[in-house]
């Protein structure tokens, strides 16, 4: 009975996964045809269907969501994220990061406690660190749907991707204050122990992780590598008492930048494709679970709220500490870099570009797990719960004017023209490595036809040569195409070390080899190049019937990949 109760309840587990997946695709694909906050129509459905009587309550396990969901979304959005960008902007980024955070910590605390003082200022200053960090996943996300000015852009992924460390690490320093007695020197030891330990962690698995891949021939174990890589930089940093977001962002951007260098390009192609499915179900899996704990975090509140009508004021007062302290901050940052040094003046930034950072303060996935980590000694817990859920709601409603606001600030799109013409000139300069390559690699007994429609790079040898003989030719092809191709991308590597071209473009570039090389592969003769192309080897059975490889399929293969060359070559 016992056995088939866990068979039971395993079940269930797995109908609510299913159940959350397609959730979760269902309400994000209808959002983005209507034009709707995918995040904020997750959060609000989950949060109307808590309250169904027949729905079980969720009591969200914070362990569970910090260990097994912040690394790979941290992970994903710090492979895609440009380590030179994040380099380029590294003082801005801090300004942000750093200071904005703290400032948060404290104005946000400090408002907390005026508004609420039998609460303790350890513990509203634990709660300013709770609402501190802005959300990678949906700071990204508007980003990539506005098109905003790159420079802008780089700042908000990089303020998201590494202001999380902070507030996580405020958030240690609060909590030990309200179970105990802290000091200046014990706060600083801690701080500089996580910083020093996380950066260690995160480089150290990435150098490690760089080198394994190093020696993989095989995408699937490259990828699955990849899989585990932000818990083996995340555990270790943790148990380390070090920073563990620190550590998995630090390894995202190393291997990130590394990636040209260290992979195929099937398996950064495989990679990608397999991280972007990642990160869009669990992070729009973990709106959903914040709507679908909001009936349990009411429940906890009025336990412990100071009253109905108190709670609005409270609520209201810390929303509007936590959007006033940003617009604050970001105001005294702008007039520093107007009357400030002048390798400061230099970088300066325009007031337009200071009040779209000003409205993308969103919160969302950190905000939910450090709420959770409160001990359950901290004064008022259940509404503190109550209040993260209020900062998380109304920055994601705040969101919705984010487009109208950017709008009417008519700040600059990216230069359609100068991008395309980038991407040209350094495909250009890598064509042209290609080609010296291809000087140094072609031998007598290769047939002037292969080397003419390399030289033009002209479509792929398959296209229009004979059907009696095209084993020779394409072997000679491949050989020759690959050597070119290796030489392209060492030439863009070296492009992008010495900083001649946008990060947006090397990445471009980079993909379109990519996506030259896969379809190279697709049509490489299946012998090795020394051996003249015979019959292919297969089995007949009894019914005369062939198993051996389907020529249709071939054919199909063979005509995808000349389709992919060609876009790429446009």
């Amino acid at each position: 009975m016992c056995g088939q109760n866990r068979r039971v309840e395993s079940v269930t587990y797995i109908a609510w996964i299913v159940s959350f997946v397609i959730v979760t695709v269902a309400v994000t694909g209808f959002a983005g045809r209507f034009g709707v906050s995918a995040p904020l129509a997750l959060v609000a459905i989950g949060a109307a269907v808590s309250f169904i009587p027949a729905v079980p309550t969720i009591e969200i396990e914070p362990d569970l969501v910090l260990y097994g969901v912040l690394p790979p979304l941290l992970f994903a959005a710090a492979i895609r994220t440009s380590f030179i960008d994040i380099k380029a902007r590294g003082d801005s980024i801090l300004l942000l990061s750093v200071g904005l955070v703290a400032f948060t910590f404290v104005f946000v605390g400090f408002t907390t406690w005026l508004v609420l003082p039998s609460i303790g200022l350890a513990a509203a200053l634990a709660f300013g660190a709770v609402v501190a960090p802005t959300d990678a996943v949906a700071v990204t996300a508007i980003a990539g749907r506005l098109r905003l000015p790159r420079r802008l852009v780089t700042i908000l992924e990089g303020e998201s991707l590494l202001n999380d460390a902070v507030a996580l690490v405020a958030l240690s320093t609060s909590i030990t204050a309200i179970v105990g007695v802290v000091d200046a020197g014990s706060v600083t030891l801690e701080l500089l122990l996580a910083v020093g330990v996380g950066c260690a962690v995160g480089l150290g698995i990435g150098f490690v992780i760089a080198e394994i891949r190093k020696r993989l021939s095989s995408a699937v174990l490259d990828t699955s590598l990849s899989l585990v890589t932000p818990y083996l930089a995340f555990i270790p940093a943790q148990l380390l008492h070090g920073s563990g977001v620190l550590a998995v962002v630090l390894a995202g951007l190393f291997l990130g930048y590394r990636s040209p260098s260290i992979q195929s390009a099937e398996a950064r192609i495989a990679e990608s494709l397999n991280w972007r499915t990642i990160r869009f179900l669990l992070e729009n899996a973990v709106f959903l679970l914040i709507g679908l704990s909001l009936y349990g975090i009411v429940q906890d509140a009025i336990a412990d709220s100071p009253g109905f009508w108190p709670s609005i004021g409270i609520g209201g007062a810390v929303l509007a500490a936590v959007f006033l302290s940003r617009v604050i901050w970001i105001a005294l940052t702008t007039v520093l870099y107007r009357v400030g040094p002048s390798w400061l003046r230099e970088r300066q930034w325009r007031w337009r570009n200071s009040v779209a950072v000003m409205v993308s303060g969103i919160r969302g996935v950190v905000t939910l797990i450090a709420v959770f980590l409160l001990p359950e000694e901290t004064p008022y817990r259940g509404f503190l719960q109550l209040l993260a859920f209020v900062v998380i709601a109304g920055s994601l409603l705040a969101g919705l004017w984010l487009p109208w606001v950017i709008r009417k600030l008519r700040l600059p799109a990216p230069n359609i023209d100068q991008e395309q013409m980038q991407r040209r000139l350094l495909m250009a300069e890598a064509h042209s490595a290609g080609l010296q390559r291809l000087e140094d690699e072609v031998t007598d007994d290769v047939e002037e036809l292969v080397t003419r429609r390399l030289r033009i790079n002209a479509t792929f040898l398959t296209e229009g040569s004979d059907a009696e003989e095209p084993g020779p030719r394409l072997a000679d092809y491949t050989r020759l195409r690959h050597a070119m191709i290796e030489a392209e991308r060492e030439a863009v590597r070296v492009a992008r070390s010495e900083g001649r071209y946008e990060e947006y473009a090397v990445r471009a570039v980079l993909a379109a080899i990519d996506a030259e090389e896969l379809a190279l592969k697709a049509t490489a003769p299946r012998s090795a190049p020394e051996v003249l192309p015979g019959p292919v080897p297969s089995r007949i059975t009894e019914d005369g019937q062939d198993e051996g490889e389907d020529p249709d399929a071939r054919a199909d293969e063979v005509r995808r990949a000349a389709a992919v060359r060609r876009s790429s070559s446009a």
